[in-house]
């Protein structure tokens, strides 16, 4: 589809695909729309959140957000919950806290320097006369160093403390960002979001967007994006995220792009990305913000004592794939939806991105499956599966 028919289709209406299968585009003023983050509440409405604007780091990105109520015929009207002009806000993350307020948690930077990103933390009201309506407080900023990245859900010890996931951007002086030293880092909270400290992984260089769930009592396994773009790569915590063994990699294939990982209600983990990684594709490009037009005058980070990043590896298809062993290997990997993957672009508006990128998931109590990504950086797609998604074939 070119960027005009799918503006087109992104009416939030819910369409029949076959073998119960749901699709729907979700509606957005933007015309670029990425990052999307799935949270369902105990009514079982979803919100969907992500970013959009005109290009990732402009300073016109901003969070939005959807509401598709339970039983629905289709989403609900885009609603922004970020409001400043000077940063670019990306990585909505949705967060039930313990006391029951909604906090949304999201990535504040200038331009495309990752390495000076901030975390805002903010509360999302539900208006009570009409629970499709949202509303975002002002918010606030983590106390965390700046070049803190998120993307993946907060978990709660057992003792009460908040832990966020995190990566790092470090920041290299006198040089621009590109992803060469980035690390793993958890935001602890022992306060319910006063105050945070940070918590690094060892040995994680390249590690990004850990994504932890829960694998036994008191057992947790993280799953990671590198930017080395070889393979999802795995930790594992025996004393509830307090320690974590060094990242390892696992049979996935992983492009550096976006990872989400679950666990399921048989205790199977389940793992959606792009299984591909740099083996497939000579396809590269220079870094992520290469389009912005905004040269600074530094040069890209030396890679040295780094890792050196590979961009561009074609972004599709997006695969559940699934594991029985705490996830260190995923025989099966079920299509959700092929396509050329094409990202040596960003522009949503020419048609040469064709990526299919940065996909979520949640698991309905009833068996069902949502599913969440980006759709030629021009949309957000919504797919649902029905109870007993994983005994057949779902793709296109």
């Amino acid at each position: 589809m070119t960027p005009d028919e799918i503006a087109g289709r992104m009416t939030g209406a819910l369409t029949e695909a076959g073998r119960g299968r749901i699709e729907a585009f979700l509606p957005s003023p933007m015309i670029q729309n990425h990052a999307a983050f799935l949270h369902r509440q105990d009514n079982g409405t979803l919100i969907c959140a992500w970013f959009g604007g005109s290009l990732e780091g402009k300073s016109d990105i901003s969070i939005y957000a959807a509401v598709l109520a339970d039983g629905a015929a289709g989403w609900g009207a885009p609603q922004p919950l970020s409001f400043d002009p000077d940063h670019s806000e990306q990585n909505p993350v949705l967060f039930q806290a313990p006391d029951d307020r909604l906090l949304l948690f999201h990535t504040s930077q200038p331009s495309g320097n990752q390495d000076e990103c901030r975390i805002r933390m903010a509360e999302i009201a539900i208006d009570p006369a009409d629970p499709t309506r949202l509303s975002a407080a002002e918010g606030v900023y983590l106390d965390l160093p700046r070049g803190c990245f998120v993307r993946a859900p907060l978990t709660v010890r057992e003792d009460g403390a908040w832990l966020l996931p995190i990566f790092r951007c470090v920041q290299r002086p006198g040089q621009k960002w590109n992803g060469s030293h980035d690390t793993a880092a958890l935001g602890i909270s022992e306060d319910g979001g006063k105050s945070w400290r940070l918590e690094e992984l060892a040995a994680s260089t390249g590690c990004v967007h850990m994504s932890p769930v829960a694998i036994g009592k008191g057992r947790s396994a993280a799953f990671f994006r590198r930017r080395q773009a070889d393979f999802v790569y795995r930790t594992e915590s025996a004393d509830e995220g307090r320690s974590w063994s060094v990242p390892a990699p696992t049979d996935l294939p992983n492009n550096n792009s976006s990872i989400a990982a679950i666990t399921l209600a048989d205790g199977r983990v389940a793992v959606i990305c792009n299984p591909v990684n740099q083996d497939v594709s000579s396809d590269r490009r220079a870094s992520l913000y290469d389009e912005l037009g905004e040269d600074d005058g530094r040069p890209d980070a030396d890679p040295t004592g780094g890792i050196v990043p590979v961009w561009g590896v074609p972004r599709a298809p997006v695969s559940v794939c699934l594991s029985s062993d705490g996830g260190k290997t995923f025989p099966q990997r079920i299509l959700i939806e092929d396509g050329p993957g094409t990202c040596l672009s960003n522009d949503s508006t020419d048609g040469r991105n064709r990526e299919m990128s940065y996909p979520w998931l949640l698991a309905d109590p009833d068996g069902s499956l949502h599913i969440a990504y980006t759709y030629h950086r021009r949309a957000i797609k919504y797919v649902r599966l029905p109870a007993g998604w994983d005994r057949t074939d779902t793709g296109d």
